[in-house]
């Protein structure tokens, strides 16, 4: 469970990374929100940044959950804090196979399944 928590930090902080570049203005908007846009318009650029936000949450709880950082929530909301994240990410699978967008496609449905199952592991555990 510890390495799974680790390595969904990992992809969730270069999913950051990637946020922080669309952004900063980066010319990669067809790998995110619907690949319509190839630099993103302000309102997107927010999406962006709640984005980020929501990566932290998520990383936090699943630290929490593999016991890496001290827990400040009660345990039992922990533990659906992290299946309702597994779930989430399901979506993102669906979400973004789904996208007219074949980079997003092909880039971001790998991503996604990759988080749904490091996610399953850690809330399993």
């Amino acid at each position: 469970m510890t390495i799974a928590a680790i390595a969904l930090c990992v992809v969730l902080g270069l999913l950051a990374i990637f946020q922080l570049a669309l952004i900063a203005g980066a010319p990669l908007g067809h790998f995110a929100w619907g690949g319509a846009d190839r630099v993103l318009p302000a309102s997107k650029r927010i999406g962006s940044v709640v984005s980020i936000v929501l990566y932290a949450a998520f990383a936090w709880i699943f630290l929490m959950k593999a016991g890496l950082v001290a827990a400040v929530l009660p345990e039992l909301a922990v533990d659906i804090a992290a299946w309702v994240i597994f779930a989430y990410f399901g979506l993102g699978i669906v979400m973004n196979a789904m996208s007219r967008s074949k980079p997003e496609r092909s880039t971001m449905t790998p991503v996604a399944a990759v988080l749904f199952v490091l996610s399953f592991f850690v809330a399993l555990g």
